[in-house]
């Protein structure tokens, strides 16, 4: 008996038949090109548009899927099965704060980005501000024109595909991470550039870059929402990015290399008996199976708080190092059931693993999220029982 609504068994089918059908086959495309061209981009999103797949986490008014916590991170989980940079193009990489923008912003912002005609990347990671997002230096000063930018982000996921960021600036730094804002920035602007390229150990396929802001002039409509409220729009941004982008597609990750283990064990023969007979290969794929359930069903209690308005935090954090995780010792096992079939680029194994690896550091560091999930619980001592 499925717990999904007859709505969301539908989504979840119509998710499935599209990562199979049209993003699957784009996989060698990855691995031999390290990309995909533009007009397969193009396409991905044209289909998913049709389809109702693209921009699903943006409310109905503006054009996009109006899905619930819940329903998009079912939709996420299924993009997760594939590589990263499909999954980017399929599901559209549309920050849901940009709705507190102006009237302008999101006629100029969101709406061709709902289109699929425009394409954003936040950028908030330093050289010496990662996880730690409060302690960022790039600033942004009042001038009689609006803003002037100064700083240097890091390693911005699809930087090359983008055409404008949401960055985050010091605007009053005497208020530490309550003086911090989020400004609008296209890239044809002048005094923007990019800088280093940097070549990661997974997502094969998306940029990671250095984007430098020097002396750019910014008007005062780049300001997206109130002036030092950026560092709430970007917890709540970025709670919502871990759990649909970071841990519902690391557990669809999850899922398919447990498929592969299974069929992979079931097919191979060693010594006249199949791999699955052995059992040190059936204690991988069951530990696999329970770990993996353990953590959607983390996963989808999340979601659901959130559309209840519960406050989420240190569980989106659970979810954060739970599925990223689980996804890293699923990966090490798949490997090893493989063996050197496992290792080399024509297996998705090969590069699951290496994402994996990065799925545990990017949307903060495993252990910044345990000092968020310590943080709740100190906050929550109370009376020793199981709470309602």
């Amino acid at each position: 008996m499925s717990l999904l609504t007859k709505q969301q068994e539908k989504l979840v089918q119509r998710a499935r038949d599209f990562v199979q059908t049209e993003l699957l086959p784009l996989e060698k495309e990855v691995e031999k090109s390290g990309g995909i061209s533009s007009e397969s981009s193009n396409e991905i999103i044209r289909k998913s548009r049709q389809e109702g797949l693209f921009a699903a986490n943006i409310d109905r008014r503006f054009g996009g899927g109006g899905l619930t916590t819940l329903d998009n991170v079912l939709l996420q989980e299924q993009f997760g099965a594939t590589k990263e940079i499909l999954a980017r193009r399929a599901a559209g990489n549309i920050y849901e704060c940009i709705k507190e923008g102006t009237a302008e912003q999101i006629e100029r912002f969101l709406i061709p980005s709902i289109r699929g005609d425009r394409h954003s990347a936040l950028a908030v990671s330093e050289p010496e501000a990662g996880s730690d997002a409060a302690s960022i230096t790039t600033r942004a000063v009042r001038c009689d024109a609006g803003w002037i930018l100064n700083g240097r982000k890091y390693f911005i996921s699809d930087a090359d595909f983008c055409d404008y960021f949401i960055v985050a600036a010091v605007t009053q730094p005497d208020l530490g991470p309550r003086g911090i804002s989020l400004f609008l920035v296209d890239k044809s602007q002048q005094g923007f550039s990019y800088g280093k390229s940097f070549n990661m150990l997974g997502f094969k396929g998306t940029t990671h870059r250095e984007l430098i802001f020097n002396n750019l002039i910014l008007g005062k409509d780049a300001l997206l929402g109130e002036e030092n409220d950026g560092f709430r729009i970007l917890g709540d941004t970025l709670g919502k990015a871990r759990l649909s982008k970071v841990g519902a597609r690391a557990i669809g990750k999850c899922h398919r290399l447990l498929y592969l283990m299974k069929k992979h064990a079931q097919d191979r023969q060693q010594f006249s008996k199949a791999l699955i007979d052995f059992g040190q290969i059936k204690q991988m794929i069951v530990d696999s199976n329970i770990e993996i359930a353990a953590a959607r069903a983390l996963l989808l209690q999340t979601a659901k708080e959130i559309d209840t308005g519960l406050d989420s935090r240190a569980a989106i954090s659970q979810v954060k190092i739970l599925a990223t995780e689980t996804l890293g010792r699923v990966a090490d096992r798949a490997v090893q059931v493989f063996g050197a079939s496992g290792c080399h680029d024509e297996e998705v194994i090969e590069s699951f693993y290496r994402d994996a690896r990065l799925y545990r550091i990017i949307d903060g560091t495993s252990e910044i999220h345990m000092n968020i999930i310590a943080k709740g619980l100190k906050r929550s001592v109370g009376p020793c029982f199981v709470a309602s």
